[in-house]
């Protein structure tokens, strides 16, 4: 009897271990089954961010025998940022209506990495901002206004005075920057970055084998407060020479004096430009013919203040501007510019806008402008 029960006992036993065995098998086959078809994906990978804005625009305006007014597409961007180690990298595509309503522009605008390890020494290297005023770098949508003020436009690489197609300010090079004397907040006081430019502008190799060297400083004495300076020297390669069919190079000499606080809500902001060299007949759309009339010096000015009415909600905002073509007071466009920023959310907000333009270049100096935009980010 006793025998018997042993006997059975031990092949429950056997039955059990043998049921665990299999159950483990089991359970460790799946686990690898499992780890074998889920992929791992590399950090870099996972690093990458999508995002991009549009802005929509409607604008009326009343130049005496040329009265307009139309609903424009004025930008849409969509833009891949990632990183890889030290490394941040950005990639910005671009559509616009550049040279007008029904003519959109499609073009790669930014593709760059910047080494970043230290915040005293970064290197920047692609196609990017210009390191030249405080106003280029500025998103589009924070810049607040209907477009960059008039000077930027044509002094700083937008719609170039040179002639070079829109290029918002970029160009194709390399950049070193830092900031540096941190006080005893840890608030670094000195910012310094200087860059070496092809100097024709987005999406062109140098025509003339001359580089572009932009530079700039400034301190900030106080969270907020700005206040800088910036030097530009370089050429323009490729351009027609209309006295006597030859194409040459044109100078690009400029400075930048420059002023601003942001702060709360609050942004008020001031720059003077200056250049020497000759201008192109007509400004952007990669025109390359020498305008000897406009003379070889132009300069231009703005400042304005952004305040909150409503904090998050509601900002007022005026500003005037000043663009002299020829730096003579008879080529001399200026603007009177109030207006609203209505926040729906952070990334929904409406701009309004009345400018009375005074223009020395028409036949009737004066007219109105009304601009409203959309603007949305996502």
């Amino acid at each position: 009897m006793i025998s018997r029960r042993l006997t059975w006992i031990a092949a429950l036993l056997t039955s059990c271990v043998c049921t665990i065995n299999a159950e483990e098998l089991e359970t460790t086959e799946t686990t690898e089954t499992s780890q074998k078809s889920t992929i791992e994906l590399p950090a870099w990978v996972k690093n990458i961010k999508f995002s991009g804005y549009g802005m929509l625009q409607y604008q009326g305006q009343d130049p005496e025998g040329n009265h307009s007014n139309t609903f424009n597409l004025r930008l849409a961007r969509f833009i891949l940022d990632g990183k890889i180690g030290d490394f941040d990298w950005r990639a910005q595509i671009q559509g616009t209506n550049v040279k007008g309503p029904g003519e959109p522009t499609v073009q790669l605008v930014d593709l760059y990495a910047e080494w970043r390890r230290f915040p005293e020494f970064k290197v920047r290297a692609g196609q990017f901002k210009r390191a030249f005023t405080y106003e280029n770098p500025t998103h589009p949508i924070t810049q607040g206004w209907r477009a960059y003020a008039d000077v930027i436009n044509n002094l700083s690489g937008f719609g170039d005075r040179t002639g070079e197609k829109s290029s918002g300010g970029r160009d194709i090079g390399i950049q070193f920057s830092g900031d540096l004397f941190p006080n005893a907040k840890g608030r670094r006081v000195f910012h310094y970055q200087v860059g070496v430019y092809n100097g024709e502008g987005i999406n062109e190799k140098d025509k003339d084998n001359r580089k572009d060297i932009i530079g700039g400083v400034w301190v900030m004495p106080i969270q907020g407060l700005r206040i800088g300076a910036f030097g530009w020297t370089g050429s323009r390669g490729a351009m027609l020479d209309p006295l006597t069919g030859e194409t040459r190079s044109v100078e690009k000499n400029r400075y930048c004096l420059s002023a601003e606080y942001d702060k709360d809500e609050y942004t008020f902001r001031a720059e003077y430009i200056h250049s020497q060299g000759w201008g192109a007949a007509k400004p952007a759309n990669n025109v390359r013919e020498i305008d000897y009339s406009q003379g070889d010096k132009a300069d231009g000015w703005y400042a304005f203040g952004i305040v909150p009415v409503i904090k998050s909600k509601l900002h007022a905002k005026a500003r005037y501007q000043c663009y002299r073509s020829t730096k003579e007071w008879s080529s001399a466009k200026t603007s009177y510019e109030i207006g609203l920023n209505y926040f729906f959310t952070k990334n929904l907000e409406m701009h309004l806008e009345y400018a009375r333009i005074n223009d020395r270049n028409l036949a009737k100096h004066d007219y109105n402008l009304v601009d409203v935009e959309l603007d949305f980010r996502f």
